[in-house]
This record gives C-alpha cells, structure tokens and sequence, in this order.
C-alpha cells in the first residue's frame, strides 16, 4: 500500500530503490507518528471536518497501535512502503470510510516532518539529561581527585604541573559548551510543522494552534513554505549538537588511552572493562574508549553529511531528504549508547599516584622557577633567559609544586562555579 497509489503499476527495482530501507527507519517514527496522527484527528473534529464519534474511533484505534509500540508487537511489513502507510491500512482495515479520513487537510511530507519532529525532540531531551549525568560523575571526579599532581602538556611534550581535578573537570566544563549546542537544536526541532500539508498549506479550515498545543510544541512553525524547509535544516542541527559532543568524547577518550599506557600510567580500569590478546597474556586493552574514539568520529562525519546532501537544494521537498533520514536517526540512536557506556566506564576509572619528582618530570615547573624570579623583581623576559640557560646547561633544579591560587587552577577548580554553569543552560 502506497498513499499515492493511483492505481498504476511500479516497476519493482524503481519502487525496491525509492522505498530503501524505510521500513526498518520508521520503527523509530511509529509512537510519534501514531501521537500525531492521534492530534490531527482530534483537530479534524474540533473543526468540522469530521464527527464526533469517527475522532473517537480514530484516537481509540490509534491508541491500540500505540499499544502494540510499546510492546513491540508492531510490525511495517513488506507490504507496505512505510510507517505512514501502514497505520492508515491498519485504521481503514478498522474503521472503513472512517480510517481513509485521517488523511484529509495533510501530506506525507507534513506526516513525516512532525513526527521527525517529535522524535528529535524527545531523544535531544533525553540525550541532554545523559551528558547532565556525565557532567555530573566527572565533577564529582574532580572533587576526589582535585589534589591528585599530574603532568599537563603540550605538544604530547611535558609542559606544566596539572592535577586529575583539573582534567576530569575540564572535560565537564566543555561538555556545558556541548550542552549549549543541543539545546540549540531542541529549540529548532520544538516547532510544529503540521498542517504545511506538501508546503503550501490546505484550503480546509484547519487549526494548527491546536495541534501544536496538542503536540506539546512551543511554538508552530507559521510559514508553510519555511515548515517543508526545516527538512534537513532539523537534521543538520541536531546531528552538528551530536557532532559536538562526539567531539568533546572523542578527545577524552584519546586522553584515556594514552594515561593508560604504561608509557604514561596515570589511570587504570577495572578487569572487567578491558580486553585481552589473543597471544599476549598481559594485555590490559582500552577497547571501550577506542570503539568510543573510532564510533564518535565517524558521528561528526554524518553532520558534514547533511550539509553535502542538503546544500544546494531548493525551497520545497525532494526526495534527497530521504537519504539524510537514516544517517540523523543513527546519529541520535548512536550517541546514547555512547553516552551511555562512557558514564559507565569513567565512573570506575582509577586514579594512580604520579611521581612527579622522576627524571621526565624535571623540567615541569620551569614556568613557576620563572614566576618566582619575577616575583622577586626581574622581568619575565630577563627571568625567562636564566632559566632557559639553566635548561639548556643542565643545572636547573626544580622548584616543586607551587600553589596555583587563580580561579580554575589546578589548586582552585572552580567547580560550584562549573555547576552554577551547568543549572543555568536552558
């Protein structure tokens, strides 16, 4: 069953290409899809359109649906070419005349849109309550861990004494960076695009107020032209806030991986979280967070994806957006496994004692022997020129660790401060 069957035979390798893989696709669209077809009936009937009792056998049966959802008994067959499709069968199989008027003052386009829509709005909600509870485990890192030395650097090359407080905290304050972004894209998707119908909206007196409220959308997307266009301009935001966030795991996990190593040695995890080899029985492997690396870049690629595929296109719909669909629900599906294994892992990460007074080490605090010499009344330029000859004749001594007092230093991380930060974005 197609919507816009009209009763001419399709050529099967046409029709196999056009429809992909939708099926599999709009399993993740059947609840939200089935919520608004449930507030488009109930706007029909609000305003005429249909009877009283034909929205009640609509909602009724659209509700059992929504049942066979929630247990996963809900099935797309091949039968049909997508979701769509199938909940109208399923109503018209029902109902009779009564299913075939759920279409009415609507396109697919707008169908698709809103239940889009729908689903990225509530997965950003919930993958913005995952990275809060991250935040929230690394901050409470930072806070056991914030007198725990460790060496910064640069370069890969040792430069500066920093501590676990100050790296554990770091990656919580850039991940509120993260934050920002999402809720960027919550604000673009939280607008109703029902009733654009295929762009251009619908000479049937239709309520879209109503079915905005009903929705629970913040606000409608008012031009019908601008509505079809926030195809693919939704997905774009929403899979670069992603993108954003595989970014900050990314690089945290190339952290872990290298403190890991016994070149480093800075952190450990439990047995159970790593991995062997198959021939050498002292492996202790960071699989996780190299799956985490490897799985969130290829996360950022799909957000240039979507520009490449969208770029150029003009106002109103085309079939080009249905490639973007699979890659965007796989954006969202994957960042919360992501997510949601690292706060997993990280939370039983173990911290070991650095020995900062071993030879490597030795030219750590080159900087603070520099502020030393200012603080005693040289220049920095002059204080920087002994030093540096000190480093390059092999007499420098260091001068131990040296209490870093300014806001966010590895002896003052600021972390009320960080979480005030975190409460506030909205």
């Amino acid at each position: 069953m197609k919507l816009w069957d009209k009763g001419i035979s399709i050529d099967k390798k046409i029709e196999n290409f056009t429809v992909g893989n939708d099926r599999e696709l709009d399993m993740f669209l059947a609840a939200h899809d089935l919520q608004a077809s449930a507030a488009h009936a109930k706007m029909l009937g609000k305003v005429g359109l249909i009877g009283e009792d034909e929205v009640n056998q609509l909602v009724e049966e659209l509700q059992r649906l929504q049942q066979q959802v929630k247990n996963g008994t809900f099935v797309i067959e091949e039968d049909f070419e997508d979701v769509h499709s199938k909940i109208e069968f399923e109503l018209t199989n029902k109902l009779g005349d009564t299913g075939k008027k759920i279409h009415t003052a609507r396109s697919r386009n707008d169908q698709v849109l809103v239940a889009l829509q729908l689903y990225f709005k509530e997965n950003l909600q919930e993958i913005i309550s995952r990275v809060n509870d991250l935040i929230d485990v690394l901050l409470k890192l930072a806070e056991e861990h914030q007198n725990s030395l460790l060496p910064g650097y640069t370069h890969i090359q040792v430069a500066m004494p920093s501590s676990f407080g100050l790296w554990f905290s770091a990656y919580a304050e850039i991940l509120i960076d993260d934050l920002y972004q999402l809720k960027a894209a919550l604000k673009i998707v939280d607008q109703n695009p029902l009733g654009s119908a295929a762009g251009y909206g619908s000479s049937f007196p239709i309520d879209r107020e109503f079915t905005t409220k009903e929705l629970g959308f913040s606000t409608l997307k008012y031009n019908v032209v601008a509505a079809q266009m926030s195809r693919g301009k939704s997905e774009r935001a929403v899979t670069s806030a992603i993108a954003s966030v595989a970014n900050t795991l990314s690089r945290f996990s190339m952290d872990i991986c290298l403190y890991m190593s016994q070149n480093f040695s800075f952190i450990s995890f439990p047995e159970a979280l790593t991995t062997g080899s198959s021939i050498m029985p002292h492996k202790k492997n960071p699989d996780v967070f190299e799956l985490v690396r490897g799985k969130s870049n290829k996360l950022q690629s799909i957000a240039g994806e979507m520009v490449l595929v969208t770029n150029n296109l003009p106002s109103g719909y085309h079939r080009d957006f249905q490639v973007i669909k699979e890659n965007s629900i796989y954006s969202v599906e994957g960042l919360k496994e992501i997510l949601d294994v690292f706060t997993h892992s990280i939370s039983q990460i173990i911290v070991k004692e650095v020995n900062l007074q071993d030879e490597k080490y030795k030219y750590l605090f080159t900087v603070d022997s520099i502020n030393d010499l200012v603080m005693e009344g040289k220049s920095f330029r002059e204080a920087y020129q002994i030093i540096g000859e000190q480093v390059q004749q092999g007499s420098y001594e260091p001068v131990g660790n040296k209490h870093h007092s300014h806001s966010g230093s590895k002896d003052n991380l600021s972390l009320d401060e960080i979480r005030k930060k975190q409460r506030s974005v909205d």
